[in-house]
C-alpha cells in the first residue's frame, strides 16, 4: 500500500479530499485480515454503493435508468486458500463460511449475506469459473450505511464477483456480467425480486444511462456530470424510518405490474405499448386494480423521463435535468406510491423528509424518493451555497449523520492493490 501508483489509485477513486481517509481504511482492513486469519492478505478490492439519479422502479420492467456509483464503498483484504471454503469476516459481524462444494440455494440462508456469497459463486461456477479445490479468505469494512438507499447489498455482490473474477478467472467477466451475476444471487438465493440497476451502477461506475430492454445485453452509456461545476452537492437523506422487512412492499409493485402485463399476454411493461395500455385501461382496472394501473402510468412516464434526463446532461442543461428530477419525485409519490408503506398514517417518515427538504430548498434544487422507497431515503440536489444550512437543518430533525453528502466515483468494482 505504498508508492505513487497506489496513491494515484486512491485519489482517482475517492478524490483528493477522500484519499487520506481511504488509505486509513485500507490499513484498517489489512490489520483486520491479519488478526482474523493470522496471515497477510494478497490483494485489496473495493465496490461502491450507488445512487439512482432517474428511473425509479423501471429496471425490473426492462426500462431505462440513470444511476451513479458513489464514493462510499465496501473494502476487502483477501487471499486465496485451498480449503474449498469462502470465509468472510465483515467488521462487527460473525465469520461467514460458505462451502464451495455445495452451491445450491439454502432456504435457511434467505435474506443473509451468506446467500449472496453462495449465489454469486454458484452462478460464476455455472458460467465456467473454476472454483473447485480453491478457497478464499476475506476481511471487509464498509462505510455504505445499511438501509441508506445506497445499496450495500449490490456493493457486496459486486465485490464478491469482482474478487472471484480477478483471482480465479483471469478477469473474464465484464462489469455488466458481474452485475447480472449479483442480480441472480439476490433473486434466486437471497430471495429479493430486484432489478439490475443497483448492481450495474456499482459494477460499472461513474454516471451511466442504462436501457434494460434486453436484460441479457443492457445498453450502458457513460455520462459526464460534474455536480460541483454546476454548483450543486448530492445529498442522501436517511428518513429514520424503522427498517422493517419491506420485501412484500417491493414485491407488490412487481406483482401488480405483472398483473397489468398479463392482460396483454406479456411479462414486462416494456413489452406493452403505452397506446395499447391506454386503449384497454378499463380492462386493466377491472383485472388488476387502480393502484396497479397507476403504477403502470408511472413506469411509462418514468422511462421517458430517464431518457430525457440523460439527454439533458448530455446537452449541459442542468436546470432541465433538475426539473425532470422534481417530476420524477412527484410521480413516485402519486402514482407509484412507494413513499408511504401501505396503511401507515401516524408514521410517514420518508414523506416528511421530502417535505422538509423541499421547504429548506425554497424552490431551488430538487428532492425525490431514492431507490426502493417506503422506509428508505430521499435524494436531494442542493445548491452549494445552501449546503451547510441544509445539512444542519435536516439533521436537526432527522438526527445527526442522517444527511450523507456523497460524490460520484468514476470506477466501479475494482482491485486497488
Amino acid at each position: 500500500m505504498e508508492g505513487a501508483a497506489f496513491a494515484a489509485r486512491l485519489e482517482r477513486l475517492y478524490g483528493a479530499e477522500g484519499a487520506a481517509e481511504a488509505r486509513t481504511r485500507c490499513c484498517e482492513v489489512v490489520a483486520g485480515f491479519e488478526k482474523t486469519f493470522e496471515s497477510e492478505p494478497e490483494a485489496l478490492f473495493s465496490a461502491p454503493g450507488r445512487t439512482e439519479l432517474g428511473g425509479n422502479h423501471t429496471d425490473h420492467q426492462h426500462g431505462r435508468v440513470l444511476a451513479a456509483a458513489v464514493d462510499l464503498d465496501i473494502l476487502a483484504a483477501v487471499a486465496p486458500n485451498q480449503s474449498g471454503m469462502i470465509r468472510v469476516q465483515s467488521q462487527g459481524y460473525p465469520l461467514m463460511v460458505v462451502d464451495l462444494s455445495d452451491l445450491n440455494p439454502h432456504a435457511e440462508e434467505a435474506g443473509t449475506s451468506a446467500a449472496l456469497i453462495r449465489g454469486v459463486a454458484a452462478r460464476m461456477s455455472a458460467m465456467g469459473c473454476p472454483l473447485q479445490n480453491v478457497g478464499l479468505d476475506a476481511y471487509m469494512v464498509s462505510n455504505v450505511p445499511g438501509g441508506s438507499g445506497l445499496s450495500s447489498s449490490a456493493a457486496f455482490e459486486v465485490l464478491i464477483g469482482t474478487i472471484l473474477n480477478d483471482l480465479f478467472w483471469g478477469g473474464k467477466c465484464s462489469a455488466v456480467e458481474i452485475a447480472q451475476i449479483g442480480q441472480y444471487a439476490e433473486n434466486v438465493f437471497f430471495g429479493k425480486p430486484c432489478g439490475l440497476m443497483d448492481q450495474t451502477a456499482s459494477s460499472v461506475g461513474g454516471v451511466v444511462a442504462i436501457d434494460f430492454a434486453d436484460t441479457e445485453h443492457p445498453v450502458v452509456e457513460y455520462m459526464d456530470l460534474d455536480l460541483h461545476k454546476d454548483g450543486y452537492a448530492l445529498c442522501i437523506l436517511d428518513s429514520g424510518a424503522d427498517h422493517a422487512d419491506l420485501t412484500d412492499e417491493y414485491a407488490a409493485i412487481t406483482g401488480e405490474l405483472k398483473a397489468v402485463c398479463a392482460q396483454f399476454g406479456k411479462d414486462y411493461l416494456r413489452q406493452v405499448p403505452r397506446e395499447e395500455f391506454l386503449a384497454h385501461l378499463s380492462q386493466v382496472r377491472a383485472a388488476a386494480g387502480d393502484r396497479a394501473a397507476l403504477r403502470a402510468f408511472h413506469v411509462y412516464a418514468e422511462n421517458d423521463r430517464a431518457a430525457a434526463e440523460a439527454k439533458a446532461l448530455q446537452n449541459g442543461d442542468f436546470a432541465g435535468f433538475l426539473s425532470l428530477v422534481r417530476a420524477s419525485g412527484a410521480s413516485s409519490a402519486m402514482y407509484l406510491q412507494n413513499v408511504v408503506p401501505t396503511g401507515q398514517t401516524q408514521k410517514q417518515e420518508l414523506m416528511l423528509t421530502i417535505a422538509l427538504a423541499e421547504s429548506l430548498l425554497g424552490g431551488r434544487g430538487a428532492v425525490r424518493v431514492h431507490g426502493g422507497g417506503f422506509g428508505g431515503t430521499a435524494q436531494a440536489f442542493v445548491p452549494l451555497d445552501l449546503l451547510d444550512m441544509f445539512k444542519k437543518e435536516t439533521e436537526a430533525v432527522l438526527g445527526e449523520g442522517k444527511c450523507h453528502v456523497v460524490t460520484i466515483r468514476p470506477e466501479g468494482g475494482a482491485r486497488l492493490a
